[in-house]
């Protein structure tokens, strides 16, 4: 015969508390606490609009209205973010490495055990964050170059330019996206940042180099037409040098950094699948 005792045992345990069922919102809230709680957010996000917008306003003071004939008003915004970019990088990196340098990986999986849901929620918030903040950053170099040179020197200028700096913006993000998925892979903040910092600053150095090597110039050439730095150029308006030259669309670019984003990706939720922490 089972004792009263030995009865309440076998029932099973009901809490209390409420306990919804985890779903993708939750994550999201998860991810963007520790966006909004950590240093590295203010210091990279700070150091992408103060460099955008700083060089961009030195460039709109020290040009007249007869410059922007050739150029859009959004093109100040490019040198800033020639250099605002690598913040982007870094903090996609961090979004994901610092937790594994700290050991916070592991609490967030014991307490989240579906690790797709909390990647998804990662790539999510960082991009979301990176892009409205790059968004933001070049929208105030176009609003002021165009209230400070919109004279009839300027020349004709249309919502095309505009699109143009929300594609250029969404190509910086996508970079950072790329970085996530890197920081994913290597799991080590200053591997990942190197491997970022590699991927986007020396394509034009290895591009020039095989340009010399006529058995190689096409493909020489080829990389000198399709990287980070000349993608952001023509996207942002300003000429890219020999007019002659048959260069690559806008969307082309674009196009790339898709492919080679969503590859990275793949590879990280794969990767982050199959470790153990």
């Amino acid at each position: 015969m089972t004792s009263p005792r030995g009865a309440q045992a076998a029932l099973p345990y009901s809490s209390p508390l409420p306990a919804p069922r985890p779903h993708l919102g939750h994550a999201l809230a998860s991810e963007w606490t520790k966006v909004v709680s950590v240093r590295s957010t203010l210091w990279t996000l700070g150091s992408l609009v103060l460099t955008v917008v700083g060089i961009g306003l030195l460039f709109v003071v020290q040009t007249d209205d007869r410059d922007y004939d050739q150029i859009s008003f959004v093109t100040p915004a490019l040198f800033g973010l020639l250099i605002g970019q690598i913040a982007v990088m870094v903090l996609g990196v961090l979004t994901i490495s610092s937790e594994h340098a700290t050991g916070l990986a592991r609490t967030t999986f014991t307490a989240a055990p579906d690790r797709y849901r909390v990647l998804t929620a990662k790539y999510l918030v960082f991009s979301v964050t990176a892009f409205l903040m790059t968004g933001a950053a070049v929208f105030v170099i176009g609003v002021a170059a165009r209230i400070t040179h919109s004279g009839a020197a300027a020349g004709r200028h249309g919502t095309s330019e505009w699109l143009g700096a929300l594609a250029g913006s969404l190509y910086v993000t996508l970079l950072g996206v790329l970085a996530l998925a890197v920081g994913a892979l290597v799991r080590h903040s200053a591997g990942a940042i190197a491997v970022m910092l590699g991927l986007v600053t020396l394509p034009p150095v290895i591009g020039a180099m095989l340009s010399m090597w006529q058995a190689m110039a096409s493909v020489g050439r080829a990389v000198i037409q399709h990287n980070a730095p000349v993608a952001l150029m023509q996207l942002f308006g300003l000429p890219t040098g020999d007019e002659a030259a048959v260069a690559p669309s806008a969307l082309s670019h674009m196009v790339l950094i898709v492919l080679v984003a969503g590859a990275a990706v793949t590879a990280s939720y794969v990767s982050v699948g199959r470790r153990d922490v």
